[in-house]
């Protein structure tokens, strides 16, 4: 019996370049073996709720899309009743998560990698009973990537993203929260926070640290405090731009659960996509829960 797959895409992802190799990319799938299903994306949680309930039925799951499309197929798979690898062709404005596991930009090239690489098992992020495959974020700009209109994305692609959040650079809100993780306590003021597991966040590369594996089990936290004064801005800017850590205006630590307390709710991003208002929140990291179809190794 063929192999069955289960192909879905976003067509409003990037500039809509899927629909385009649309044929190529579905020929490369049956070529490789498979009996090939497509489902094209109708509305918000579409491609959660198809692997959800679809994915016991296949040998793999591809999904292309952006950075949210890629989150709701892995929150579709990790609520499965059977987990199978899943492809990852990226056709956002950003790919975040896939220029992490370097699976190519050529949506052709990607194609291949999805169907012919090898599996890949990768970290997922425990959110409150929700799920993340590279980041959770609070605070400045998060909400750029959820608030930028997709027909403005798909005209200016990654500087839509910088035109939106520089509207905000004046109306910077703070949050007052203890955290705690692996037996430490941190009290702050803080700006903005992310736990990431990826070397690129919003198209920057190594901004989460060094030494970033989607494999290990930990998560890269940065916790950046709310600054005083336009001194204080510059030395978090300077930090960031140089990618260094030396500040005592910036908190960095790996670990595998962290718990966040703050002292009102704050609205979260996973993956770039609108997470819910949280009061408190805890993120645990679940070892290698998920494969991802990478490419081969020379």
């Amino acid at each position: 019996m063929k192999k069955k797959l289960l192909f879905i895409f976003n067509p409003c992802s990037g500039k809509g370049q899927i629909k385009n190799k649309l044929m190529e990319v579905i020929d490369i799938m049956v070529k490789a073996g498979y009996e090939v299903t497509v489902h094209s994306t109708q509305d918000r949680e579409d491609a959660m709720q198809k692997v959800k309930s679809e994915a016991k039925n296949y040998d793999l799951v591809i999904c292309s899309g952006g950075d949210g499309t890629l989150d709701e197929a892995v929150t579709g798979m990790m609520q499965s009743e059977k987990k199978v690898p899943l492809g990852y062709i990226p056709a956002g404005s950003t790919n975040d998560f896939a220029n992490s596991l370097k699976i190519p930009k050529d949506i052709v090239k990607a194609a291949h990698v999805a169907v012919e690489g090898r599996k890949f098992p990768v970290d997922v992020g425990y959110f409150n009973g929700d799920s993340f495959i590279y980041i959770a974020a609070f605070g400045l700009f998060t909400d750029v990537s959820y608030q930028t209109s997709q027909e403005l994305k798909n005209v200016l692609g990654h500087a839509a993203y910088i035109l939106e959040g520089a509207k905000r650079l004046h109306n910077i809100t703070s949050y007052k929260m203890r955290v705690e993780y692996d037996g430490n306590i941190i009290e702050d003021e803080f700006a903005y926070g992310m736990i990431t597991n990826s070397v690129s966040v919003g198209g920057f590369k190594k901004l989460t640290g060094k030494n970033v594996l989607l494999d290990d089990g930990l998560f890269e936290v940065t916790l950046i405090r709310m600054p005083k004064n336009p001194v204080e801005w510059n030395e978090i800017l300077s930090c960031l731009a140089n990618l260094k850590d030396d500040s005592d205006l910036i908190y960095t630590f790996k670990t595998d659960c962290v718990k966040f307390l703050p002292e009102d709710v704050i609205p979260w991003t996973l993956d770039g996509e609108f997470g819910g208002e949280h009061k408190n929140v805890i993120v645990k990291n679940v070892h290698q829960a998920l494969e991802i179809m990478v490419k081969n190794k020379a």
